[in-house]
Formats: structure tokens, C-alpha cells, sequence
């Protein structure tokens, strides 16, 4: 019998893609055998109205780890459920908050493996009790040890963290601070940890936070603003950090654009002064809003320069509502920001200490 290590946070987006990333990774290097998955799958585009949900069921989040640090097919381990409306519905409206007889087969599975199972539990601590898998149950159920990823703001955001404790019990084994103002990071780790580490958390990192795990694809904002691609079409795997919009004179667009990097600038169809000014910046796409189409000229500057142009149908509030959505709220299924995560995990997460605690012995931590 084996170990598992759950995975958890106490709200969504909390960044725990990255931690199991950088812990599959060292495991990996080490020589350990690793399995890995969601109980309750969250990433899967799935159409109600095609047909019945895949078997297995493999939550994209578990495939992009797998491909990302070459497991074979057999160390992917299917969900059970999938959290979505039309599952919800239909367990509510039958009544059922049980994980039904899989979860007798994710036990043996988790039994008969002799090495490290990794498991990714839902985006809060109580989501997936409709479907008998929240993290406390998956915990209690699988006689496993918990890691949480918690976005830290100020000393409030200890509250989540101690009313986790006290619903997970001897399975928290300890937490990872993640998303800390990089210029708070040092201050915290002398000041607010030490703290913590007496309350019975026991640290394992402290991350900043990453424009770039933040971040979304050009593609990702086509699709969610319903838009029309004028020129790039291929260039939609560009990362957008930043978000400026062009509603101010065109000398105060060009200074405030020379400070951002990786911009998507949001800006009306009629404003080419400013398209133009931000095609000459760290631009990843431009966006247009409202009535009219962009000039010609316009149009043969962003192909030139491989900059994606988007006309919308919402206006700029509207547009930049979804975008500022969008931030920090998209898997992290692209290689780079895999490769960042790597380093950001061995850099600032103390994993021997970790691996310590769930008495795994690993070389060259």
C-alpha cells in the first residue's frame, strides 16, 4: 500500500495545477511510481445533447499533467463524476449525494498501488458534496493526507485555512501560500509563517503571484467574447498578462503602453490613432468595440507585425468585464506556463519538507 496526497484549496483558481505539477515532476525524476487524478472531473467540454460522457472519464486537467511529464495511459486515473449543471441536476433531482460504487474502486485502485497517488480535489473545500466528493469525504474516505493552495491577500486569509483545519483534521498535513505581491513574499516568510506554523499549519511555500499562470490565450478570448477574427487567426495561442484600455489621448496611450507588457488593448473601432500606437507596443491583440470597421491600413500593420485584430459586438465596459473575468480563471493547459510552474515550485515551495512528512524518500530535492 501506497501513499496519496490530495491536492485542495478553499476557494476556485487557488493555483493547485502548479503544486501538483512541480511535486509529479520531482516524484517523477526521483523514480517514484505515480498515478494521477480528479475524482470529480471540472475541465471536460462535454455536450449534453451529443451523447452520453466519455468512458473513461478523463478530466483534461489530468491529461495535459500526463502529456506534460510523459506518464503512460495506465497512470491517469479516471473521474468518477463530472461537475457540471446537467450532472447536478440530475443527482439532485434523484436525490443522490452519494459517490456511488466507483468510489469502492478508486479505494482499491488507490490500495494496490505501491507508490505515490496524487489526486486533484475540486476548486473549494466543500465542492462536490452533491456528488459524494468533497475534499474532507475524499479524505476521510481514502485515508489520505491534504495539501491546500491558498490565494493569500492579508492576515484575514488565515480564516479559511483555520476553519480548514479544523474540517480536515490529522489529514492536513500543511498548506502553500500562493499568489503573494512579490515584495510581500520575504516579509512573510519571516513575519506571517512563523505565526502560522504555530497555529499547527505547517508551510510548505510561499508563491508569488505570476502574470503569466494568470494568463489567457488570444483563442481563450475569442471564445468567450463571441468574436470575429479580422487578420492572425493563427496566432491565437499568444498569452495575454494585461489588460489597457485606449480611451485616453493618443501621446498618453503611447507612454502608458511602453510601461505594460503583453497587453490586450481594448479600444473603439473609430479610435485608429490609438490601434495604430498600440500595434507599436507589447500588443498580443487588439480589440475593437462599437460601430465601424478598422481601415485598411490598420488591418496590413497587424499582419505585419503577427498582432490577432477582434471586433466585438459588446461595448468597451462590457468587453472588459469578461476579460478581467477571464484572468486567473483558465487552466493552465499550455507547455510554457507548465515550464514556469516547474521553476516557481522548486524555487520557492519547500518540498523536502513535504516529502518528509508523507515519509517518501527522494533524491536531490
Amino acid at each position: 500500500m501506497g501513499t496519496t496526497l490530495l491536492i485542495g484549496s478553499c476557494e476556485p483558481f487557488s493555483g493547485k495545477s502548479a503544486l501538483v505539477l512541480g511535486i509529479a515532476q520531482q516524484l517523477n525524476q526521483s523514480g517514484h511510481s505515480i498515478q494521477f487524478g480528479k475524482p470529480l472531473a471540472t475541465s471536460l467540454d462535454w455536450d449534453p445533447n451529443q451523447g452520453p460522457l466519455p468512458q473513461p472519464l478523463i478530466d483534461d486537467d489530468v491529461r495535459f499533467v500526463g502529456e506534460t511529464l510523459g506518464f503512460e495511459a495506465d497512470r491517469l486515473m479516471s473521474s468518477l463524476h463530472l461537475l457540471s449543471p446537467t450532472t447536478a441536476t440530475s443527482r439532485l433531482g434523484l436525490g443522490q449525494l452519494d459517490a456511488g460504487e466507483g468510489f469502492d474502486q478508486l479505494r482499491q485502485q488507490v490500495d494496490n498501488h505501491d507508490g505515490l497517488t496524487l489526486l486533484e480535489g475540486a476548486g473549494s473545500l466543500n465542492e462536490g458534496l452533491l456528488y459524494g466528493l468533497s475534499l474532507p469525504q475524499l479524505a476521510e474516505g481514502l485515508e489520505a493526507k491534504v495539501v491546500l493552495v491558498h490565494l493569500w491577500q492579508d492576515s484575514r486569509s488565515v480564516e479559511p485555512l483555520l476553519a480548514a483545519k479544523q474540517s480536515l483534521g490529522e489529514h492536513l498535513v500543511g498548506v502553500v501560500l500562493n499568489a503573494v505581491t512579490p515584495e510581500e513574499v520575504d516579509s512573510l516568510e519571516r513575519q506571517v509563517v512563523p505565526t502560522l506554523e504555530n497555529l499547527g499549519l505547517t508551510v510548505f511555500g510561499v508563491m508569488p503571484r505570476s502574470p503569466l499562470l494568470r494568463s489567457v490565450t488570444v483563442g481563450e478570448l475569442v471564445r468567450r467574447l463571441d468574436a470575429r477574427v479580422i487578420c492572425c487567426q493563427d496566432r491565437q495561442e499568444l498569452l495575454v498578462e494585461t489588460l489597457s484600455i485606449g480611451a485616453m489621448n493618443v501621446n498618453s496611450a503611447m507612454e502608458f503602453f511602453r510601461r505594460r507588457r503583453n497587453m490586450a488593448v481594448v479600444t473603439g473601432a473609430d479610435r485608429t490613432d490609438i490601434q495604430l500606437a498600440a500595434l507599436e507596443a507589447s500588443t498580443q491583440c487588439l480589440i475593437l468595440t462599437g460601430a465601424g470597421e478598422p481601415l485598411p491600413q490598420l488591418i496590413s500593420r497587424a499582419e505585419e507585425l503577427d498582432v490577432p485584430l477582434l471586433k466585438v459586438e459588446h461595448d468597451t465596459l462590457a468587453t472588459v468585464e469578461v476579460i478581467e473575468q477571464a484572468f486567473g480563471h483558465v487552466r493552465l493547459h499550455e507547455a510554457v506556463k507548465a515550464t514556469y510552474a516547474f521553476r516557481l515550485v522548486e524555487e520557492h515551495c519547500h518540498l523536502d519538507r513535504l516529502f518528509s512528512a508523507l515519509n517518501l524518500k527522494v533524491q536531490n530535492v
